[in-house]
């Protein structure tokens, strides 16, 4: 059946998780945790590299004809229509300094399109993960998975919006500002964590104005199966336009319209 077509990758997903999961718990909170800066002047640990390094190994040998696209090791991918994406510590500065909201980032694209997604947090106990046409799905530490659905919150000043910070929106920073300003409720919960709250209904709007696709293509079929949408702060749908805008859908567009002042 259609619902079940990706069954086999989401488990593969999810086991990869599992290995991601040992790797970075072990390496949490570590006194000797090794920190390096990157050429963009943004941090990378050892737990990182060694992360993607175990995913790598594990889809080499179980996918061996996808790509692959990770943060650390970069772009296997080309010319290819599967591959997989790969952050193996979204939320590395949190990471570093101890503070508990970082995830491992898996994704599956087919023929441009995400089809899987998992987004792996252990320090917070829980996991989010969904596949096409199968629905969004939430799991605190060993408990049933739960499945998962964004709100029906339809105007923008009932509206609960998430974001990291206020750096990087240059020339839309008074328009974020306006729109934050306009919202019932504000709180800056940033990376993987507001995006997955929007597709649990416990927030209705996430805003980053600058992502890699690493950062954006778990999330963008977790909300999307959760009944919401995925794309960026332009309108554009889907994980590949530098930026990220989650919403339950009945907000996206009143969204896109007050970021661009109309």
């Amino acid at each position: 059946m259609e619902a079940n077509k990706y069954s086999d990758d989401l488990a593969l997903a999810l086991s990869l998780a599992d290995a991601a999961d040992a790797i970075t718990t072990a390496r949490y909170l570590a006194q000797d945790l090794v920190i390096t800066t990157k050429p963009d002047n943004t941090p990378v640990t050892d737990a990182d590299r060694e992360t993607e390094t175990a995913i790598r190994k594990i889809l080499s040998e179980k996918r061996p004809t996808d790509g692959l696209v990770g943060e650390e090791f970069g772009d296997d991918a080309q010319g290819k229509n599967r591959y997989w994406v790969v952050d193996p510590i979204d939320g590395t500065k949190n990471f570093m300094r101890g503070v508990p909201t970082w995830a491992t980032l898996i994704a599956l694209v087919e023929d441009g399109e995400v089809v899987v997604g998992v987004a792996s947090a252990p320090a917070l106990s829980r996991r989010w993960y969904a596949s096409k046409n199968s629905g969004s799905f939430v799991k605190f530490s060993n408990g049933a998975p739960r499945k998962i659905q964004v709100s029906k919150v339809s105007d923008i000043k009932d509206a609960s919006i998430a974001y990291s910070d206020f750096i990087g929106w240059n020339e839309k920073r008074s328009a974020f500002t306006s729109l934050v300003d306009s919202c019932w409720r504000s709180r800056g919960l940033g990376d993987f964590w507001s995006h997955v709250l929007v597709a649990e209904g416990a927030v209705d709007i996430a805003a980053e104005p600058k992502l890699a696709l690493w950062d954006m293509a778990a999330l963008d079929v977790i909300v999307r199966e959760a009944g919401g949408q995925f794309g960026s702060i332009n309108g554009d749908l889907g994980p590949h336009h530098q930026s990220g805008l989650s919403t339950n859908g009945l907000l996206h567009q009143k969204v896109v319209n007050h970021l661009h002042g109309k």
